[in-house]
């Protein structure tokens, strides 16, 4: 019992401390976010006190510099489209692949699962000139863009859940007089929450805080959150960090509320997904 007692009190301060490794980055843009930016380089560590801390200034700041509010509409629209089809199309895509079953389907899910290895800047050139051939250059375009990236794990995920739902579900439907397509966004689609949750929560947290994909497919005409911050950027490298690290914290605002709403579900998802079936 003793030893047991030892066991958890230490795998609790382990686990405290690794906590606190984790969430000092944060911790040090928030403290930082307040001082005043020629102070920030000279004690990036301290708490702001009487001479550092400096209000909501970099905060004012940031937001006339980048037009905040502006990449923080064009964010929310790519980041909330992009999810929304990625949800709902791989569903659909993992749902046919793992019901019909041939060389073909078998041939698509191993085609997605090794999209999930393919690094993104081995096509990253290829993908910039297909995109300016195509006119996807724009912030329509660039959601089947993310579509395309986000497919892998996400009908990977899927494919696992659905192996899960018994097959006789779907077959009474079908005799009840319910389409295969009636079937699923009546029946099979409701089953598929947890594992849906999971995907929206994953693919969110890429998309609002990706930065390259962006910048190499609507570059500076459309700006998202993480382009807009880089224009806080002066001549001769020069940086405001000050306003950059208040910017930061408002990004990072959104996605943590997001985050802690739905985290309940990214583990029975996740799990659900890579080992039912």
């Amino acid at each position: 019992m003793k030893k047991t007692t030892i066991r958890n009190t230490t795998l609790s301060i382990l686990l405290f401390l690794l906590a606190c490794l984790f969430l000092a980055p944060v911790l040090i843009v928030l403290m930082n976010s307040f001082k005043g930016k020629f102070y920030i380089s000279d004690t990036p560590f301290r708490f702001p006190d009487q001479t550092t801390f400096i209000g909501l200034k970099n905060y004012t700041e940031g937001v006339a510099k980048t037009g905040f509010f502006n990449a923080f509409g064009m964010s929310l629209f790519i980041t909330v489209g992009s999810v929304l089809i990625i949800v709902l199309l791989t569903a659909m895509t993992a749902w046919y692949i793992t019901r019909v079953k041939s060389g073909f389907t078998k041939m698509i899910y191993y085609v997605f699962v090794f999209s999930m290895i393919v690094p993104f800047q081995m096509v990253m050139f290829t993908m910039t000139k297909t995109v300016n051939m195509l006119h996807l250059d724009n912030p329509v375009g660039i959601l089947l863009i993310y579509l395309g990236f986000g497919a892998g794990l996400s009908v990977f995920l899927y494919s696992g859940f659905v192996k899960s739902i018994p097959l006789e579900i779907e077959e009474a439907d079908l005799i009840d007089g319910c389409t295969s397509v009636q079937s699923f966004f009546l029946v099979v689609l409701p089953i598929l929450k947890p594992i849906a949750i999971t995907v929206a929560i994953l693919n969110v947290m890429w998309v609002w805080n990706d930065y390259l994909l962006p910048l190499l497919v609507i570059g500076s005409e459309y700006r998202t959150i993480p382009i807009a911050i880089q224009y806080l950027k002066g001549g001769y490298g020069s940086i405001d960090m000050g306003a950059m690290m208040a910017m930061l914290v408002l990004a990072i605002i959104p996605i943590i509320i997001f985050y802690l709403f739905c985290q309940k579900y990214i583990i029975e998802g996740v799990v659900a997904g890579a080992v039912k079936g």
